[in-house]
C-alpha cells in the first residue's frame, strides 16, 4: 500500500506542478476587465465590493498582496497568482478523487467501503494515476477553467471549494468505518462554511455528497431511501441558501428594530441579545446530543458550527463598511444594510417556479417588506420595497419568457416564434428554455471546452472541425481563441461514462449527480434573460469539472478494449494513458496562444490614460464595470491620480454612494453636492418626471436645484390617486449663468476659445424624466462654479450626456464641461462631440499616454479588450483633423504615423474607426496607406457579410451592424477624397446587406 499511496501522492503533485508552472506562465500581470479590477483593489485595502462580496477571497488575496513588500505594481500579479494556485489545487484534488475511483474499477471493488488496503500492482497503479493525470490535465487546460486561473476573480476558488469537498467526502467514505470518521464531516462543514465567503456554486455539490453518504451508511439502499436522500440534501442546501446566510441576519435584524423601538433599547442592543439567545440554543443543542448519546445529532450541530464559522467571515463586511472606506458599495455597515446586501436587492430578482409572462401587466402594487434606517434613537422606515401583483392569468409555471424589456424582447424572438401582446404558450415558454437557455447558454459553453471553439466573439458557436476557417470572417478564422480539440476529450468522456455506469453504478450515479446539478440545475435557477453583456461560461465550471472525472475514467474503458491486444497490465497501461495524455496535450497546444495573458496590460494602461486625461481635482463620471474597475484599481492600489474623484453615474442612483461622494477620499475633496440627504434618500427623487408648463419657457439650474432643496410646490406633481406628490421639471431648456470675468480668471480657458467663452450655457435636456443621477450632475454644474473641472468619460453613454454636448472639450480619453460653446458642434449630429483641444491633446496623446503591448502581434486581444483601443484610434483621428484644420500638416502627420505605430493591424485588426483616417491619409500624402485600409476592411467586410448573412445572423447582428458601418465609413471616406470606384465598392456592397 506504501508503494501506490507514495505513486498517488508523487503524481498528483507532478500534476499540480505542470498545471501551476502553465498559469503562471499565462498569468494577467494587471487587473483585467470586469470584476477583477474592483476584487484586487478590495483585496489590497480590505475594502467592501458589490453584494455579496466574497470576504474569504478577499481575506486571502490580502494575505498575497502582503507579499509585495511595499511594491504596489505587484499586488495585481499576486491576486491573480491567487486564482492561479487555487486552480492548481483545484486539478490536484481532481486528480485525487479520480484516482480513487479509479482504484474501485481497477481492483473490481465497486460501491462504497474502504479500499485502502487493497495494493494494485504496478501495472494497476500505472493505470490509475494515468486515468488521474488525464482527466486532472483535461479539466486543467479546459477553455472557462484556465480563462478563470488567469485573473483575480471568485470562480478559481470557487472551483476549489467544490473539489476539495468532493475529495473530502470520497476520503472520508475509505474512513466511514472508523470511530472517528465523523472529523472528515466536519471538515467538509468548514470547507462548506468558507465557500459561502467565495461564491454559492459550491453548495450545489451538496446533494452529490448526500448520495456519498447514504450509500455508504446504507447496506441495502433503495430508490425511497434515495428520494428521501435527495430531499433531505435538497432542503440542506435550501436552508443554507435562505436560512443561514441571508436568514440568521435578517432574524437578528428583527430583534433589533424590536428591541430598539419596542422596548426602547439602545442600538445594536436587540443584535446582542439574538446572539445570546442563538448561542444559548446551540449549546442546548449540544447538550441534548450528549444527553440522548446521538452521533447523528452531534455531529449535524458540529457540521452547523463549523458552517457558521466558515461562514463567519462575512463579519468582515460591516466592521470594515463602518470605517466609511472608499469603496463601500450598499454601505453595509450594520445588520439591516447588511441583509439587503447580503440579498443582492439592488439587482432585482427574476421569476423561477411561477410568476409573470412577457405581456403581463401589473394590476396593482403592494408595500413589500420595509427598509429601515436609523434616524434619532429609533429605526424608520425609510421606504417599502414595492410587490407588483398580477392577473393569474397573467403568471405561468417555470416562467422563461418573462422580461418585457424591449431589447429583451428583441432577443426573444431570435429563438421562440412570439408576438407582442400575446401571452405565449407552454410550448413557447419551453423551447426558449431548451433552445437558449440550456442549448446555448450550458452545452454551446460546456462544448467550448471539450469539443473546441469558434472563436471570441460573443455567441461564438463550437468548433466540431479541423477549423481551417475557409470562408469564415478573418476576424473569426484566424482568432486565436479558435481551437479545435476535434471531440477527443468529448469522446473519452463519453467512454468513461458509460464504462463506469457499467462498472459502478452507483459512484456514477454521484458524480452524475453532480454534473447535473452544477449544470442543468443552475440553468433553472439562473432563468437568464435573452442577451448577456459578456460570455457566463464561467458559470458552469462545477459541470465540466465532474465531466472531468469520467475523461479520466476513458482511460481505463480504454484499457479494457486493449485487453486481449496488450496482455501485460504495465504495457497496457502505458499505452491508454500516452494516448490519453494526447487529449489535454491538444487542450494544451490549442489553448495556449489564447489564454496567454503574460504581456497583457490594456486594462490598467487604459485607467490610468483616462485618469492622466483629466485636470488635477477633476470630477470624472463613468459608466459600468469596464469603465470603472480599473480605475479604482489604478488609485487604489497603484495610487495613480487620487486627486481624480471617480463618479458612477449607475451608483449615483443610490443614496448611499452619494453619501460617499459627500466625504473626502485621499487627496479629493467631498464633491460640491448641495442636496441633504432628505432630498436624495431611496425612494425620495429617484427620477423626476416632466411636466410641461407652457409659462416656464427655461429654468435656471441654480434656481432649480433650491427648489428640489425645499421640495417646492412649484415642482411638484400627483400620481396614482393623486394622494402622491413627484418633483418634476417643467421645461427641457436648462441654462446655467457664468461669471465670464471669474471664469477668465482662472485660466481653465484655452488662449484660442477665449472668443467662444459664454456668459450663459443653454441647453436641452432631451429625456422625459430625470433620474437621480441625473440630478446630481446638475446639481454639481450648479454648485461648483467651476472650482473643479467636470469631465464625462468618452465611453460614456451619450444619453447621459444630458445635451451639454455644445460645452464639451475633448481632452484625451475624456469630455471636460466649460463654460465655452462648440462653433462647430451640430445638435442634428452632423459632427463630433467635443471640442479637440489640440495641445493637450497633442501632449497626452503622443507624450503621456501608455500603449503596451498594443503593438505585439503575439498577444491575444480578445472581444473586450479590443474596444478601449478603437477609442484610442478614433481620439487620435479627432486630433489628426483638428490639427490639419489649423493648417498643422506636419504635426497631422506624426499623430496618424503614431496611432499605426502602437496600434497596427497585425496586432489590433482595423476597426471602424479607421476609415475616419482616410482624408487625413490623403492630405499628408499617404495615399498608399488609406487605399490599403479601404481595401482591406472593405474585403474583410464582404467575406465577414457573406459568412453572417447565411449564418446565424440573428446572433451576430452586432457584428452585422458593425461590419455595414464601416462600409458606410470606407465609402464616405473614399468619396471625399474622390476615389469613386472604392467608395461605389463599398456602398454597392452596403445597399447589398443593409436591406437584410
Amino acid at each position: 500500500m506504501r508503494s501506490y499511496t507514495r505513486l498517488n501522492n508523487l503524481t498528483g503533485w507532478l500534476v499540480f506542478a505542470i498545471a501551476t508552472v502553465v498559469y503562471f506562465l499565462t498569468l494577467e500581470p494587471t487587473a483585467s476587465f470586469w470584476d477583477c479590477g474592483e476584487f484586487i483593489a478590495c483585496s489590497y485595502k480590505l475594502l467592501v465590493p458589490h453584494p455579496p462580496g466574497a470576504p474569504t477571497f478577499l481575506l486571502l488575496g490580502r494575505l498575497f498582496s502582503l507579499l509585495s513588500f511595499g511594491d504596489v505594481t505587484k499586488v495585481s500579479v499576486l491576486v491573480n497568482m491567487l486564482s492561479a494556485l487555487s486552480s492548481s489545487f483545484t486539478v490536484l484534488f481532481l486528480f485525487w478523487s479520480i484516482t480513487m475511483l479509479a482504484k474501485k474499477l481497477v481492483l473490481h471493488r465497486p460501491g462504497m467501503h474502504d479500499d485502502r488496503p487493497l495494493e494494485p500492482t504496478f501495472g494497476q497503479s500505472l493505470l490509475i494515476l494515468g486515468a488521474g493525470a488525464v482527466g486532472a490535465l483535461a479539466y486543467a487546460f479546459s477553455d472557462s477553467f484556465w480563462f478563470n486561473a488567469e485573473e483575480a476573480e471568485v470562480y478559481a476558488m470557487s472551483s476549489l471549494c467544490t473539489a476539495a469537498v468532493v475529495w473530502l467526502m470520497l476520503k472520508w467514505e475509505n474512513r466511514a468505518d472508523e470511530a472517528d470518521s465523523d472529523r472528515w464531516l466536519v471538515l467538509i462543514a468548514y470547507v462548506i462554511g468558507l465557500s459561502i465567503g467565495v461564491h454559492l456554486l459550491n453548495l450545489l455539490a451538496i446533494p452529490a455528497l448526500g448520495f456519498i453518504y447514504y450509500y455508504r451508511r446504507t447496506q441495502n439502499p433503495s430508490v425511497v431511501g434515495g428520494i428521501i436522500t435527495l430531499v433531505v440534501s435538497s432542503v440542506i442546501v435550501g436552508l443554507i441558501l435562505a436560512g443561514i446566510i441571508p436568514g440568521l441576519p435578517t432574524l437578528a435584524g428583527a430583534f433589533e428594530v424590536f428591541f430598539v423601538n419596542s422596548v426602547g433599547l439602545p442600538f445594536n442592543y436587540g443584535l446582542v441579545i439574538f446572539l445570546l439567545l442563538f448561542v444559548g440554543l446551540i449549546w442546548l443543542g449540544f447538550q441534548q446530543s450528549f444527553k440522548r448519546r446521538s452521533r447523528l445529532l452531534n455531529t449535524a450541530m458540529l457540521s452547523f458550527v463549523f458552517i457558521l464559522i466558515g461562514y463567519s467571515s462575512y463579519l468582515i463586511v460591516p466592521i470594515r463598511s463602518s470605517y466609511h472606506p472608499t469603496i463601500n458599495e450598499n454601505d453595509p455597515e450594520d445588520v439591516l444594510s447588511f441583509v439587503s446586501y447580503l440579498k443582492r436587492e439592488q439587482y432585482g430578482d427574476r421569476p423561477l417556479l411561477y410568476g409573470p409572462q412577457f405581456n403581463a401587466q401589473p394590476i396593482a402594487q403592494e408595500d413589500g417588506a420595509p427598509r429601515y434606517v436609523r434616524q434619532g434613537d429609533k429605526y424608520v422606515v425609510a421606504e417599502y420595497r414595492p410587490v407588483l401583483q398580477y392577473n393569474p392569468e397573467d403568471k405561468m409555471l417555470l416562467p422563461r419568457l418573462y422580461s418585457n424589456d424591449p431589447l429583451h424582447m428583441y432577443n426573444y424572438k431570435k429563438w421562440v416564434d412570439i408576438q407582442e401582446g400575446v401571452k405565449p404558450t407552454m410550448g413557447q415558454n419551453l423551447s426558449f428554455l431548451f433552445k437558449y437557455q440550456m442549448g446555448h447558454m450550458f452545452w454551446r459553453y460546456f462544448m467550448w471546452n471539450y469539443v473546441g471553439r469558434e472563436g471570441d466573439i460573443q455567441q461564438s458557436g463550437i468548433l466540431w472541425g479541423s477549423g481551417n476557417g475557409a470562408g469564415l470572417p478573418e476576424r473569426v478564422a484566424d482568432s486565436p481563441a479558435r481551437n479545435a480539440f476535434f471531440a477527443l476529450p468529448l469522446l473519452l468522456g463519453i467512454l468513461g461514462l458509460f464504462f463506469h455506469v457499467r462498472r459502478d453504478g452507483r459512484n456514477a450515479f454521484i458524480v452524475g449527480l453532480l454534473f447535473l446539478f452544477t449544470g442543468l440545475a443552475i440553468v433553472i435557477y439562473l432563468n437568464q434573460p435573452p442577451i448577456e453583456p459578456r460570455e457566463r461560461d464561467y458559470t458552469f465550471a462545477g459541470a465540466t469539472f465532474a465531466f472531468a472525472i469520467w475523461i479520466g475514467l476513458g482511460v481505463l474503458a480504454l484499457a479494457e478494449l486493449l485487453e486481449k491486444v496488450v496482455k501485460s497490465d504495465t504495457a497496457r497501461a502505458g499505452v491508454v494513458t500516452a494516448l490519453g495524455l494526447v487529449v489535454p496535450g491538444i487542450m494544451l497546444a490549442q489553448g495556449w496562444d489564447d489564454h496567454d495573458r503574460s504581456n497583457r496590460y490594456n486594462s490598467v494602461d487604459s485607467a490610468k490614460n483616462l485618469l492622466n486625461s483629466c485636470a488635477p481635482n477633476a470630477i470624472l463620471f463613468t459608466n459600468g464595470d469596464n469603465d470603472t474597475f480599473p480605475l479604482w484599481y489604478a488609485q487604489e492600489v497603484e495610487g495613480i491620480r487620487t486627486d481624480v474623484r471617480v463618479a458612477v453615474l449607475s451608483y449615483l442612483n443610490t443614496d448611499w454612494y452619494i453619501d460617499q461622494m459627500k466625504r473626502r477620499a485621499y487627496k479629493s475633496q467631498p464633491l460640491p453636492i448641495s442636496m441633504q440627504n432628505g432630498n436624495y434618500k431611496q425612494g425620495t427623487n429617484d427620477y423626476l418626471p416632466y411636466a410641461e408648463n407652457p409659462s416656464v419657457k427655461e429654468v435656471n439650474v441654480k434656481e432649480f436645484m433650491q427648489l428640489v432643496n425645499q421640495n417646492s410646490p412649484l415642482l411638484q406633481v400627483s400620481y396614482g390617486d393623486g394622494s402622491k406628490t413627484l418633483l418634476s421639471f417643467p421645461t427641457r431648456n436648462f441654462y446655467l449663468p457664468v461669471d465670464t470675468a471669474a471664469v477668465d480668471k482662472m485660466g481653465i480657458i484655452p488662449a484660442e476659445r477665449r472668443k467662444q467663452l459664454v456668459p450663459r450655457m443653454e441647453w436641452q435636456v432631451g429625456k422625459s424624466a430625470i433620474e437621480k443621477k441625473s440630478l446630481v450632475i446638475l446639481d454639481i454644474l450648479a454648485t461648483n462654479n467651476w472650482q473643479r473641472p467636470v469631465y464625462f468619460s468618452s465611453t460614456v453613454d451619450s444619453r447621459d450626456f444630458m445635451g451639454l454636448q455644445p460645452y464639451f472639450q475633448l481632452e484625451g480619453m475624456a469630455y471636460r464641461i466649460l463654460p465655452a460653446k462648440d462653433p462647430n458642434y451640430d445638435p442634428k449630429g452632423g459632427s463630433e462631440e467635443g471640442y479637440v483641444a489640440t495641445g493637450l491633446m497633442y501632449d497626452k496623446l503622443m507624450n503621456k499616454f501608455a500603449y503596451r503591448g498594443l503593438d505585439n502581434a503575439n498577444i491575444f486581444y480578445d472581444e473586450n479588450n479590443l474596444r478601449f483601443p478603437a477609442n484610442y484610434r478614433d481620439k487620435f483621428s479627432r486630433l489628426a483633423d483638428a490639427l490639419l484644420a489649423s493648417g498643422d500638416k506636419a504635426r497631422a502627420k506624426q499623430v496618424i504615423d503614431k496611432c499605426f505605430e502602437v496600434m497596427p493591424d497585425k496586432a489590433v485588426p482595423y476597426d471602424y474607426y479607421v476609415p475616419q483616417f482616410i482624408p487625413a491619409l490623403v492630405a499628408v500624402g499617404e495615399q498608399q496607406r488609406a487605399n490599403e485600409i479601404m481595401d482591406t476592411m472593405t474585403g474583410r467586410a464582404e467575406r465577414a457579410l457573406a459568412y453572417y448573412s447565411t449564418h446565424n445572423q440573428a446572433l451576430f447582428d452586432q457584428e452585422f451592424q458593425t461590419y455595414l458601418l464601416g462600409l458606410n465609413s470606407i465609402g464616405r471616406a473614399a468619396d471625399a477624397i474622390g476615389d469613386q470606384k472604392r467608395a461605389t465598392r463599398a456602398l454597392t456592397l452596403l445597399q447589398q446587406y443593409y436591406r437584410q
